[in-house]
């Protein structure tokens, strides 16, 4: 429609109908060239199936990072670019996300499967181009599963997984989001706790205490004859408390650790 449009209004100004004519194949060629077919789209998602489903069963084989996020990445691109795509593609992102401990971005698309009522295959009644060239490969798959068999495999061991570990592991990574939530916001008030007892002026033997208090350490022995030390011979000899913190980091050491710490 596009082009007839456009071609109409070069007739309309003027323009030599031969030009008019290989203008409209030129624009043809560039559009197939640009434009990624469905059946192209189609066939990273069932690679994406066996690449997630090689790294999600449970063998003994040993994944490097930059493999699953590889594959991470290859599913994310592909929700990125297809219009309406399949509920699997969702729960098989949020288990590799559970995988790695990233679990707010794993919460986020496991719950779009497990708990939208939107993410079931029965309201998907308007599909795409690409959605339509998925289901029929799927559907052949299914039919005919020995013509392609690891995939086949793939894509019943993860639609098993859905059904029987979706919800399990979307409460696995919402319990653990809310521990590192909390650990972060306790290591937030710990050096806001610090900060404030900078600008208050407190003592570096009280801002130490407080720092142990809060990390939930006990307070070192202090005072004089409190504890023995061997000398270079071997022998016991009493030594002051002063001995004891003769090697304690300055208190501007203590704060540049911690205040990596949260940052990290």
């Amino acid at each position: 429609m596009t082009f007839g449009v456009i071609a109409m209004m070069l007739f309309v100004a003027g323009f030599p109908t031969v030009v008019i004519f290989f203008f409209g194949i030129f624009a043809y060629f560039l559009w197939k060239t640009f434009s990624g077919s469905p059946k192209q789209g189609v066939h990273e998602i069932f690679e994406f199936y066996l690449s997630a489903n090689s790294i999600l069963r449970s063998d003994e084989r040993k994944w490097f990072g930059f493999e699953v996020l590889e594959v991470i990445t290859q599913g994310e691109k592909i929700l990125q670019t297809m219009h309406g795509a399949p509920p699997l593609v969702y729960f098989a992102l949020g288990a590799l996300y559970n995988k790695i401990g990233s679990h707010d971005a794993a919460v986020n698309h496991l719950s779009y499967v497990v708990e939208n009522d939107s993410a079931d295959e029965e309201t998907y009644v308007h599909p795409s181009a690409q959605l339509r060239s998925y289901v029929k490969m799927l559907r052949k798959i299914e039919n005919e599963p020995t013509g392609a068999p690891q995939t086949s495999a793939a894509i019943r061991a993860l639609e098993r997984a859905r059904k029987n570990r979706g919800r399990s592991l979307l409460e696995d990574s919402r319990e653990k989001l809310e521990l590192e939530n909390a650990r972060n916001q306790r290591n937030a008030l710990t050096y806001e706790q610090i900060r404030d007892g900078l600008k208050d002026g407190i003592g570096e033997d009280s801002l130490l205490k407080t720092v142990n208090k809060i990390n939930g350490k006990g307070n070192r022995p202090h005072g004089r004859n409190s504890v023995k030390r061997k000398d270079r011979y071997g022998k016991q000899e009493n030594g002051s408390g002063d001995e004891l913190f003769a090697n304690r980091k300055p208190i501007t050491e203590v704060l540049h650790d911690i205040y990596d710490k949260n940052i990290q």
